[in-house]
């Protein structure tokens, strides 16, 4: 029997972004982190935010826990604005004062050419990381939107380079 191949007709989706994202723990405590956010995270993406068009959670490894979703959004604004706004933006501050024991990270690639790469506390090189160099996240390259190389109004972030980093 033959298969059937499929793709995609993206033409609709010019400007999608897919991100992976996970969280690992690191330490013990790190498990009530990743149990506490998880409904919470769960919430508000079945809130459906604008431009987010599919989440699907991910299990990335069971010892430690290493959790994380993939999702599809319609285009980097519509991410930027959600990952400003509560309940995201409340989390994001919480997770840069205290990473509690886990560590985070963010790979996005975009239809429009680039990928963005962040690793918070990441103690075990994942995805991306595990083969090219790493960088400080700071100046020219603290944001997504340099990070992409894209034109247009950088937002301000949730926790500004100064905040973070003193």
């Amino acid at each position: 029997m033959k298969v059937e191949r499929l793709t995609a007709d993206l033409s609709d989706y010019p400007d999608l972004v897919v991100v992976f994202l996970g969280m690992r723990v690191r330490k013990p405590r790190g498990m009530l982190r990743l149990l506490g956010i998880g409904p919470k995270l769960y919430k508000s993406h079945a809130d459906r935010p604008d431009g987010l068009l599919l989440h699907e959670d991910v299990v990335w490894g069971h010892f430690p826990p290493h959790w994380g979703a993939r999702q599809y959004w319609r285009d980097l604004e519509s991410l930027e604005r959600w990952t400003r706004s509560d309940p995201h933006k409340q989390w994001w501050r919480t997770f840069l004062k205290d990473s509690g024991g886990t560590g985070f990270w963010h790979e996005a690639y975009s239809m429009k050419g680039g990928i963005d790469t962040f690793y918070d506390d990441m103690t075990t090189p994942t995805g991306i990381a595990k083969f090219a160099p790493m960088v400080p996240a700071r100046g020219r390259v603290f944001s997504t939107r340099k990070r992409l190389q894209r034109d247009g109004p950088d937002l301000p972030p949730v926790v500004s380079e100064d905040e973070l980093y003193g």
